[in-house]
């Protein structure tokens, strides 16, 4: 069998993979990547850009049905859901071949199908299909799949994970979400605007659990006048089916809720619970395998595993499940591999929800920095009070900054408002770059613009 050498492959062409694909191609390495779906990973293909590509249409056709306050009349609007899902698999295949593009620019050879690692010394061999390639560096970005529960009824026809429901071409009357994270809010929000009957069914106490308990208390309060049923500490025990005397199926999530046993009924349910590191089969038949612990791979603060020459980076290795923390890791584990200084700051991480108004979030909350000895305050800016915002007829949003009182040093930054998203960049730079309020301020910001909001907010340090 013809073996071919390369200096780096990477397993999974998602952010990080093919993020460090071309990183090291730059750099001078023969690089090979692995990759048995979509050319850019689940980001690409089952994630970040699908849902925001239908994020978009909903947008527009709820802006559209409810225009007559602005002038539009669209009584006979509809959403063609084959029609988006058409958009959407082609907005999939146009970045997809986009990657595809760079590759073939960088000289980066490109093995479509499931990866198996044949052996993990000194040199790494890893099989595709029927070709072997081998290196002597390797690394995993895997990426992660959807959790499933282990509860009655879970493979129901109907009940879908977040890769499914991503596919479905039907319009739905009702949704019932399990799971009030980021994956189940950003949903709620789509299917909502697109009309369906939203309910919502979460464990912990709160949705949106993992960010500022502000983000999902206003989320909440802008979903109810929206018709969304959402149910915080609510414990789900099972899913059944049933039919009426037409025969139409309907599915019965039954949860516990304040002590009492409640039921959700629906056409369909979307399980949003978490995903989990996907490693299966990748190292069948192997004894020296990199360190693991439930499914992820070990690592050190260099990015390599216990085995020598052996990297992972991104869901693979659990930490923060972010498309631009995976690239970030990418580039930084083959830095480390060059013999260079990791040119990403991982410990400066912005956090981004696409729910409407969007969530964006980088650095310390005021609490946070307290709690670490830090005398901080936060300046903070209500977005009523903004010209985009009300002309554009937004939802109730803020955005607050908050800095160390005694030098005006930026700690971070929550924003919950429109295009939050693009704005919260500036931040990340600032902490970065320890830049202080008072450096940042001057800065002439357009009007006008939901941008202009930050100068708002600082303009309350330069006053004081």
């Amino acid at each position: 069998m013809d073996v071919k050498s390369f200096d780096l492959i990477v397993i999974g062409a998602g952010p990080g993979g093919y993020v460090a694909a071309l990183s090291a191609a730059r750099q001078g390495m023969k690089v090979a990547v692995c990759e048995k779906q979509t050319v850019g990973g689940t980001c690409l293909g089952r994630g970040c850009i699908p849902t925001k590509t239908m994020l978009h249409t909903a947008e527009i056709y709820k802006n559209a049905r409810e225009g007559a306050a602005i002038g539009v009349i669209a009584p006979d609007i509809r959403v063609d859901m084959n029609a988006l899902q058409d958009y959407k698999n082609q907005t999939v295949s146009t970045l997809s071949d986009g990657i595809r593009s760079q590759f073939k620019k960088a000289k980066v050879a490109l093995f479509e199908g499931t990866a198996r690692i044949l052996s993990t010394g000194d040199v790494k061999s890893v099989a595709i299909g029927e070709e072997v390639i081998e290196a002597p560096r390797l690394l995993i970005a895997t990426g992660s799949s959807p959790v499933k529960l282990p509860l009655p009824g879970m493979d129901l026809p109907g009940v879908m994970d977040s890769d499914l429901i991503l596919d479905n071409r039907e319009p739905l009357e009702s949704l019932t979400i399990i799971g009030g994270g980021v994956i189940g809010m950003e949903f709620a929000c789509l299917y909502a605007s697109l009309g369906t009957r939203v309910t919502v069914i979460e464990a912990l106490d709160r949705i949106l659990a993992t960010l500022d308990k502000e983000f999902g208390q206003n989320l909440k309060m802008i979903l109810k006048k929206q018709d969304v049923d959402i149910h915080t500490s609510a414990m789900l025990k099972g899913i059944r089916e049933e039919k009426d005397e037409n025969e139409k199926r309907t599915l019965v999530c039954t949860y516990e809720e304040k002590g009492k046993t409640q039921e959700a009924s629906s056409e369909k349910v979307l399980v949003a619970v978490g995903r989990r590191a996907l490693t299966q089969g990748l190292f069948e038949g192997l004894e020296n395998i990199p360190a693991m612990d439930r499914g992820r791979v070990l690592v050190n603060e260099n990015y390599e595993t216990n085995v020598p020459g052996i990297y992972a980076i991104g869901d693979v290795i659990g930490g923060i499940q972010l498309a631009h923390v995976a690239s970030a890791e990418g580039e930084n584990a083959v830095a480390h591999m060059l013999g260079k200084k990791p040119p990403m700051r991982t410990d400066v991480v912005p956090s981004c929800v696409y729910t409407e108004p969007e969530i964006a979030s980088v650095g310390l909350t005021v609490e946070e920095a307290r709690e670490k000895g830090i005398d901080a305050e936060q300046l903070r800016f209500v977005m009523s009070a903004n010209g985009k915002t009300v002309l554009t007829r937004q939802p109730r949003s803020f955005l607050r900054i908050v800095c160390e009182k005694s030098t005006g040093k930026i700690l971070g930054a929550q924003m919950m408002c429109a295009r939050a998203t693009d704005m919260i960049g500036e931040f990340s730079a600032a902490i970065v770059a320890g830049i202080t309020a008072g450096e940042i301020a001057p800065a002439i910001r357009p009007h006008p613009t939901f941008n202009e909001a930050v100068g708002e907010a600082l303009r309350t340090w330069t006053e004081e």
